[in-house]
């Protein structure tokens, strides 16, 4: 039976004294019994044997590592895939070997929606949302290989209740409920710039979550590797909830994966421009690697090859395959993550410990850390990289208007889907800029790519000027 909490856990408070911490226990004499739990279970959730270097980065700087030689990426272009990785790649679907992954802790906040991005409704004629779409792909490709692929899908404390709740409600797509897993992101808490963590009230410790890179060790602390390893899943496709053109499975990029023995791959398309906020593809002191584009120097960036392309042109659109024992050796030991932890300065609301009393900074004055995925492939080893169409495969919706929005993403699956239908023979009417005159939307039920609908298509009648026209 659990005691009263009169004083803090010993054990907890005497770590926290050892690294300098137990300030986090300032207020407990005026804290309830219910509120002394919270802080408790707040510190609980912490990495508290990584705590004094994530610390010492907060104070200090991050623990990134810094290239010294930039070349740019060796990049496999789309015409150089052969048959055999395409048929390697449906090999592995059909035998179970590949799960699907989806990074979806981020609310639809900045789309001026209530509710977790994923459950945003996205596509231009039936209004689908973002999960509704991915979990059709999933569907189609378990029809078309004849495979039960699982997918892992990673959450925030935030969101979690509303997305297990929102595929309840749905009742997962068709998919079998057991085959989707639901599991949280890690948090790191705020420091101050002397690396002393900060409070978000008096009885709350003020948390963030740790970054895409921390979905590696969410994957290991869940027990969903494991859970992988159980079911014979040997790889693993990463995406982010916010691409509604994703090919959630691809099996060329499976294929050719596997067949390099690759233990992270990654697919990447020419940017649209040189700073467009992409992170780039690089050759680091010769392993392959992701700058960001706020990192990468502006001369870099503008760079151009004798015959005036553009030399640092491979960005980044956050698709990923990682080998399972590929991300083990990552996670191995948790206190000791592989991947580096980056220090970003924010405005952290704050209770200032003199005066019990809540501070809204109007200035940076807290330390956040968070890690990335693509810092895992300096460590890879055999690391390739895809080249992928933009038109195919990448509109994320990032805001509510303008650049990477609602409107831009639900234009581009349009163009795809009326893209696709002209390849089959259909005639779509178009305007004088060339854009297809109406709306148009393909479900993933119907077809995966462009090829699966040449070969399945039907349209029962005439496409004329304005039209919505969704096929099923």
């Amino acid at each position: 039976m659990p005691q009263p909490l009169d004083t803090p856990p010993g054990d907890l408070r005497t770590r926290l004294a050892a690294v300098g911490q137990d300030h986090v226990f300032h207020f407990w004499p005026s804290l309830s019994t219910g509120q002394r739990a919270e802080l408790v279970a707040d510190l609980q959730s912490l990495n508290l044997a990584a705590l004094p270097d994530h610390a010492r980065i907060a104070a200090k700087g991050s623990a990134a590592h810094v290239a010294g030689r930039i070349e740019p990426a060796t990049v496999i272009r789309a015409n150089e895939i052969s048959t055999k990785a395409v048929e390697r790649g449906r090999e592995l679907l059909a035998k179970g070997r590949v799960a699907a992954f989806t990074v979806a802790g981020g609310q639809g906040t900045r789309l001026g929606f209530d509710g977790p991005k994923g459950a945003f409704r996205i596509s231009p004629v039936k209004n689908k949302s973002l999960f509704q779409l991915f979990a059709e792909s999933i569907v189609a490709t378990d029809r078309r290989y004849g495979c039960s692929t699982r997918w892992y899908i990673m959450t925030s404390p935030a969101n979690d209740g509303e997305t297990q709740g929102y595929f309840r409600e749905h009742r997962f797509f068709d998919l079998p409920s057991e085959r989707v897993r639901f599991f949280q992101q890690g948090v790191m808490p705020a420091f101050d710039r002397d690396g002393r963590i900060l409070l978000d009230e008096p009885h709350r410790i003020a948390l963030s979550p740790d970054g895409h890179g921390g979905s590696l060790l969410a994957l290991a602390r869940t027990g969903m590797l494991a859970d992988m390893a159980t079911h014979g899943v040997e790889h693993i496709s990463y995406f982010q909830v916010d691409n509604p053109l994703v090919y959630c499975l691809d099996p060329a990029f499976i294929g050719l994966h596997d067949l390099h023995q690759s233990e992270m791959s990654s697919k990447t398309l020419p940017k649209a421009d040189d700073l467009e906020r992409v992170g780039n593809f690089v050759m680091a002191d010769g392993r392959l690697a992701i700058i960001e584009y706020s990192d990468l120097p502006e001369t870099l960036a503008r760079a151009k090859n004798p015959d005036g392309s553009r030399k640092f042109d491979a960005g980044n659109i956050a698709v990923h395959l990682l080998t399972r024992a590929f991300a083990e050796r990552l996670t191995r030991d948790a206190a000791a993550f592989a991947l580096p932890w980056h220090r970003a300065e924010k405005k952290v609301p704050h209770v200032d410990l003199a005066t019990g009393k809540r501070v809204e900074p109007t200035q940076p004055n807290g330390i956040k850390l968070e890690s990335f995925v693509f810092d895992a492939l300096p460590l890879a080893e055999r690391a390739i990289l895809v080249e992928t169409s933009r038109a195919e495969e990448f509109s994320p919706v990032k805001n509510a208007t303008g650049v990477d929005s609602v409107d831009t993403a639900r234009r581009d699956m349009s163009r795809r889907a009326a893209r696709w239908m002209e390849s089959a023979g259909i005639t779509i009417p178009r305007t004088a800029a060339g854009e297809p005159a109406g709306v148009f939307e393909i479900s993933p039920l119907v077809a995966l790519d462009a090829e699966e609908f040449r070969r399945r298509a039907t349209v029962r009648r005439a496409i004329v000027p304005g039209d919505s026209v969704y096929l099923d």
